[in-house]
């Protein structure tokens, strides 16, 4: 019998360490991220507890980031409105007093929804996603139209934006879908029906409104339902595409949009002889007058109607001017805490439905935040988005408090029983083998 040959082995090319290489740096650099991530968890464990023993650092580090951050945003409302609510024969004290009812209702329902089991929130999914399609066909009937955006309806006095509910109840609505989904989702039809026609929905009639920057948020929230879901990861790259593809028209098809862009990009006038970077331009003013320490608190020049929606959009070029960069360096650890907190809640959750809806709101918050810095200070051209919990603006102030509650009452779960606040209503559900039981002790007395 004939033998098989065989191939002699290769010989492995061993490379030669270069001058200053040695085994203990080798092992040093790849013990390193494991160092970094031990020491991380450490850190954790050592501020969360273990166990039982667990003392809800998490959910006070959630609470007060948010108190803090509201907090912030009316003091800024009060010293950025004062000015031109003057110049227009108005209290100096008007927007930020309107601010502050907002704070106080959104606070209350934040204190409410921390204490209910957010199992009850499925029930809400579908009268929810309803309700806030309706409303923001409304707003297209019935609406006020703003500075070229048509969001807001007048409820006797009092102006709502649905468009800010929608982000809410969307986020709700897709946990609740795709939680009942559950392993169907390594199908793209699952993943696809019913989850992207309704978020196309919401997303079609906020444009509609001509609001691209609410837009863009919406779409974070989608995709940050399905990431958290499981979905497959390709589909978010042809998402990706479309979304792009989609956003290039919007942009293209709307000369304002251009403007924008082109101003953005060349900083220079548009061919009309509109420049829409002018809001852009005083905001980086303001951020670089303020220095360290900035101008002083209530001192700032750029809220002289150099800034147009000082109080709103452009809220943080004010806080650099009159805070300085520890003010702005403030904001953002707060916001860093936040999202830290809100992402180890995220991380302990089992349950699907869980897991992307806390998901879904620290994407939206921190995402909707990234944005509105991002345009104050240059890196993006300009969009109407609000900074959460401190641009003036009661809807988008409300719906963010609402959105904190429910991870509040997630993170509440998470707290050892002897601390942990009492819940407002409990959830009475029983598993079909507890109803069969009862239904036979029933036919036999």
């Amino acid at each position: 019998m004939a033998s098989t040959p065989t191939r002699p082995p290769a010989k492995r090319q061993v490379r030669t360490p270069g001058p200053g290489f040695s085994a203990t740096s080798a092992s040093r650099q790849a013990t390193l991220p494991r160092k970094l991530r031990n020491a991380y968890r450490r850190f954790w464990s050592a501020l969360e507890g273990n166990g039982t023993s667990r003392n809800g650092s998490t959910y006070y580090l959630i609470l007060g980031s948010t108190l803090a951050l509201t907090a912030i945003g009316i003091m800024m409302v009060l010293s950025a409105s004062s000015v031109e609510s003057i110049a227009a024969g108005k209290s100096p004290y008007g927007d930020a007093l309107k601010q502050g009812m907002f704070a106080a209702i959104g606070i209350f329902t934040m204190f409410v929804l921390s204490r209910i089991n957010v199992v009850w929130l499925k029930r809400l999914a579908w009268p929810a996603i309803g309700i806030a399609l309706v409303l923001l066909v409304l707003v297209q009937l019935v609406g006020a139209e703003v500075n070229g955006n048509k969001n807001w309806i007048d409820l006797g006095g009092i102006t709502f934006q649905p468009s800010e509910a929608s982000k809410l109840a969307l986020a709700l609505w897709m946990a609740t879908v795709l939680a009942i989904k559950g392993r169907l989702l390594s199908r793209w039809q699952h993943v696809a029906i019913p989850a992207v026609p309704m978020a196309a929905a919401v997303i079609v009639l906020v444009l509609v409104g001509n609001d691209l920057g609410t837009a863009m948020i919406i779409m974070m929230i989608t995709a940050a339902a399905l990431f958290f879901a499981g979905a497959p990861l390709y589909l978010f790259g042809i998402a990706g595409l479309a979304a792009a593809a989609g956003t290039a028209v919007m942009a293209v098809t709307s000369s304002n949009r251009v403007c924008r862009i082109t101003s953005w990009w060349t900083g220079e006038s548009c061919a009309d002889g509109i420049d829409a970077n002018y809001q852009a331009t005083n905001g980086l003013y303001g951020l670089a007058s303020g220095g360290w320490f900035g101008v002083g608190l209530g001192q700032s020049r750029q809220k002289y109607s150099w800034i147009p929606e000082a109080h709103n959009d452009f809220i943080f070029a004010i806080i650099g001017e009159e805070l300085g960069l520890v003010g702005t360096v403030v904001v953002l650890i707060l916001f860093a805490i936040l999202g830290a907190a809100i992402y180890r809640v995220v991380v302990a959750q089992e349950d699907m439905f869980h897991r992307v809806l806390a998901g879904t709101i620290m994407v939206w918050l921190l995402g909707q935040a990234t944005v509105n810095m991002a345009v104050v200070t240059g890196l993006m051209p300009v969009i109407g988005v609000p900074l959460p919990f401190i641009s003036y603006g009661g809807s988008a102030l409300l719906m963010s408090l609402c959105a904190v509650g429910v991870v509040l009452s997630l993170a509440r779960e998470q707290m050892a029983p002897a601390i942990r606040p009492k819940k407002m209503l409990k959830f009475k559900g029983r598993s079909r083998g507890a109803a069969a039981k009862k239904k036979t002790a029933r036919k036999r007395a």
